[in-house]
């Protein structure tokens, strides 16, 4: 079964711009509430360590477990979607995630309220796992990089922008509770317009296309085969792919590094304003501004490469070569080349400005710096393992991304304190931007023998 032609009007990409606007809004939005929910507890942890009489080693299972319970998001989502489609997983999860976080809420014990969390985090997180499926459903290719990078800003502006917003409400409240609330409404607002989207996933709709047809019984061989493959697709094959495929192997230990220094920066910021420059509560919250507008500023130039590099060279492509012939994806990688370089000396000169107590508006601003490097490299490494493996592996290879970017991201919150407080800013921050040092030659690599790693692969890839 396939479209009925390129004008299909049961196509997403044929939708109107508004209706595909919509869309890819609200399933942007949720995936950012999704996000948002973990790193807005940062700042109530001292106040859920007086309430619940806890050590503070404990009081920060609630962010370290919800990010655990993010890694499961393509167990939750695909076999939801491969059945009923992707706006049935959103719309049933995302309440259940609500439900979940508002019994974190009114938690009594700290275990009610890590339980809560993690099992928040699980049913939130296939609105973070469907969600960059749910775009590719929407866009064309011409289009599909600008679209992905404002996508992929999301869920790292939340972990950002989350700590600030959760440290005003401590400020105005003096309650931890409100920081579970927060994400609850935002969440219910940002549902409401998902109600009058259509499904965009392929199957499922030239399924649903086919019943009336009489095609119920392709219908249920289809379904019975997917559910005998699902094994493959979420577990066995990600697992293969990241122990076997160099691309996926470095593109998930690189991201996952990432998204784990980005906690390291949700936990240590405060405490390193505090304690240089002396700040109060208020300053604190206020200093994440330098790390969430450095990601927000990140998009600009991936839209710039997208209009300038990308799509010139894409056309070039198109009129010399066959339609079904893809063109290489290491064009993809050109924001991951600038942003390893960048990385590595922003955070250098954050470590030591804060650690001698230059002005305070220097390490802010490398703050910034630092995390927009971060996700020039995050979306541009992305980007192009998308492109290798494509829509029959792509999934795959972005599930074994996913999880290890969020047990990476759960283990950072363990040890950030306490390696600041043995180390100081200087010596912790230097040390991270060591490892980023390691790694700034991967992106590399791939962009000089990316021809020769993809044609050694064991998955059909982009040649």
């Amino acid at each position: 079964m396939d479209w009925n032609g390129p004008d299909d009007p049961d196509n997403p990409r044929n939708f109107s711009l508004a209706r595909r606007f919509m869309g890819i809004a609200s399933v942007t939005l949720l995936a950012f509430v999704s996000a948002f929910a973990g790193a807005i507890y940062a700042p109530a942890q001292t106040a859920v360590m007086r309430v619940m009489n806890c050590s503070s080693e404990v009081a920060m299972l609630p962010l370290a477990l919800y990010n655990l319970g993010l890694a499961f998001g393509p167990i939750v989502g695909a076999p939801l979607s491969e059945t009923y489609g992707r706006k049935a997983v959103y719309l049933a999860t995302t309440p259940i995630f609500m439900l979940f976080m508002i019994g974190g809420a009114v938690s009594k014990t700290i275990s009610a309220l890590t339980l809560c969390r993690f099992f928040a985090a699980v049913f939130g997180s296939s609105n973070i796992s469907n969600a960059s499926a749910t775009i590719l459903d929407y866009t064309h290719d011409s289009e599909r990089g600008t679209v992905l990078a404002i996508y992929y800003a999301a869920p790292t502006v939340a972990a950002t922008l989350a700590p600030l917003v959760g440290g005003l409400v401590m400020i105005q409240t003096g309650e931890w509770s409100w920081t579970q609330w927060a994400p609850v409404i935002l969440a219910a607002a940002f549902y409401s317009p998902l109600i009058f989207t259509r499904e965009t996933y392929k199957a499922v709709i030239l399924r649903r296309r086919a019943m009336p047809l009489g095609a119920a019984d392709v219908n249920q061989t289809i379904i019975g085969a997917r559910f005998r493959n699902l094994f493959i697709i979420l577990i066995q094959r990600p697992i293969h792919m990241l122990l076997t495929e160099p691309i996926v192997t470095f593109v998930s230990l690189y991201n996952g590094f990432l998204f784990g220094l980005l906690y390291a920066f949700v936990i240590s910021v405060p405490w390193v304003f505090e304690k240089y420059y002396g700040f109060d509560k208020t300053a604190q919250a206020l200093s994440y501004l330098g790390v969430t507008v450095g990601n927000m500023v990140a998009i600009i130039p991936h839209a710039l490469i997208d209009r300038y590099f990308f799509l010139p060279r894409l056309q070039s492509w198109k009129q010399v070569h066959e339609p079904s012939l893809k063109m290489p994806p290491e064009s993809r990688l050109v924001s991951a080349l600038g942003g390893s370089l960048l990385l590595p000396p922003s955070l250098l000169i954050l470590s030591w400005t804060a650690n001698f107590q230059v002005h305070w508006m220097v390490p802010i601003v490398f703050q910034g710096f630092s995390v927009f490097s971060c996700l020039l490299v995050y979306s541009g490494t992305n980007l192009y393992m998308m492109d290798t493996y494509g829509p029959l592996y792509g999934a795959s290879a972005s599930g074994a991304m996913m999880f290890s970017r969020y047990i990476l991201s759960c283990a950072f919150p363990m040890f950030t304190l306490q390696m600041f407080e043995e180390l100081g800013e200087g010596w912790a921050t230097t040390l991270l931007a060591a490892l980023t040092l390691l790694m700034a030659p991967i992106p590399w690599v791939f962009w000089i023998y990316g021809s020769q790693i993809r044609k050694a692969s064991k998955y059909e890839t982009t040649l």
